[in-house]
């Protein structure tokens, strides 16, 4: 057996985020995008934190965009699902789904 880089949970949320935004997403809709999901509310910081870890790990590549002067001449760093994110993905919410299953405290039962 291999080992694999696991999913966080913020970085799983981070993730998900990042598929609904599509291609060439960056850190403030990401960030907007999770607050708006989660109803909470999440530090640019953070997500830029997660979002380098999850391309350590090949989960997500980035590029850097045209320099605008709305930002101050800065560019933004654009990111993206890779194939072996998205794959991590699947397996999570398969891994979360077996476990889940089963459980009568957690699906409506009385806890």
């Amino acid at each position: 057996m291999t080992k694999r880089d696991y999913l966080g949970n913020f970085e799983l949320m981070v993730m998900l985020a990042l598929i609904r935004l599509g291609e060439n997403a960056y850190g403030v809709p990401i960030c907007r995008e999770l607050e708006e999901r989660s109803g909470r509310e999440v530090a640019v910081g953070s997500v830029y934190a997660a979002l380098e870890r999850l391309e350590d790990k090949g989960f997500v590549a980035s590029e850097l965009g045209d320099a605008t002067p709305e930002r101050g001449g800065r560019a933004k760093r654009y990111f993206r699902v890779t194939a072996r994110g998205l794959r991590e993905v699947r397996e999570t919410q398969r891994t979360l789904m077996a476990l889940w299953k089963g459980l009568p405290k957690l699906q409506g039962g009385k806890a």
